[in-house]
């Protein structure tokens, strides 16, 4: 009588990827978060400048940058665990890495926005009424152009409308002398020598602008001036270096 046979023994082979799950759950984590900051720039795009919506706006950068920093601190984590495991391949460490960067800067671009919305809706007592908020410039895509965005705010009264002129002048050095050039004669975007707004929160004014190649510039000067009985005057000087190593 022959012995009873003992089934073989079967090996599965799988190949080893280093870092595989962890690279794909940072993928997700990336598109929830691009889905997150997509979803509040739709928002903006369709809803944000209507300004009855400040509050809502608000409330929902709040929420915005609450998730984000719960996302922010996972990801920290799992940096930190990458940083200490040993056989994670370099590849995953350096796309952590990476995410983490891109987390912060979003986190700090929605700080700043919140902190907009609420200086205008809860604003210091030395700091209500017309305003010259900010500038910003980004180089173009040709040597000495510029897109420039201005804006406006009126800050704690936001009850009526408010109305003026806003002039923006950029100072400079050209052949070892002072000049003032204004706004009107460096962009096709801007017609007048005054740029007329008229707001309840806010105002962007946008364009693109081109330098003279033997112009040098040092600062931008923008003055503000509100009409009516209780006219108000807004002046702010930055300086160009400042707003170009950004």
């Amino acid at each position: 009588m022959s012995e009873s046979r003992k089934p073989a023994e079967e090996y599965v082979v799988i190949r080893h990827r280093p870092g595989y799950r962890l690279r794909r759950t940072l993928i997700l984590l990336v598109f929830s978060v691009v889905a997150a900051v997509g979803g509040y720039a739709a928002g903006l795009a369709q809803g944000g400048f209507r300004f009855s919506s400040v509050e809502d706006s608000r409330d929902r950068l709040e929420q915005e940058a609450e998730a984000l920093q719960d996302k922010y601190r996972g990801a920290s984590q799992q940096l930190v665990n990458l940083e200490r495991g040993r056989t994670i391949d370099q590849q995953a460490l350096n796309q952590a890495r990476k995410i983490i960067v891109d987390l912060e800067t979003q986190i700090a671009s929605l700080k700043a926005d919140l902190t907009f919305y609420q200086n205008i809706m809860a604003p210091s007592e030395t700091s209500k009424g017309l305003q010259v908020d900010r500038l910003s410039l980004q180089q173009g895509r040709q040597q000495g152009e510029y897109n420039f965005k201005l804006v406006l705010t009126q800050v704690g009264n936001n009850k009526s409308y408010i109305s003026g002129v806003v002039a923006v002048n950029v100072i400079g050095m050209r052949d070892d002398e002072k000049e003032v050039i204004a706004l009107r004669d460096l962009s096709d975007d801007i017609d007048d020598l005054g740029v007329e707004f008229r707001f309840r929160y806010f105002q962007d004014v946008e364009g693109l602008l081109k330098l003279p190649s033997d112009f040098e510039p040092m600062e931008v000067q923008v003055v503000a001036q509100s009409e009516g009985k209780k006219s108000a005057q807004a002046e702010r000087t930055f300086d160009w270096v400042e707003l170009t190593e950004n």
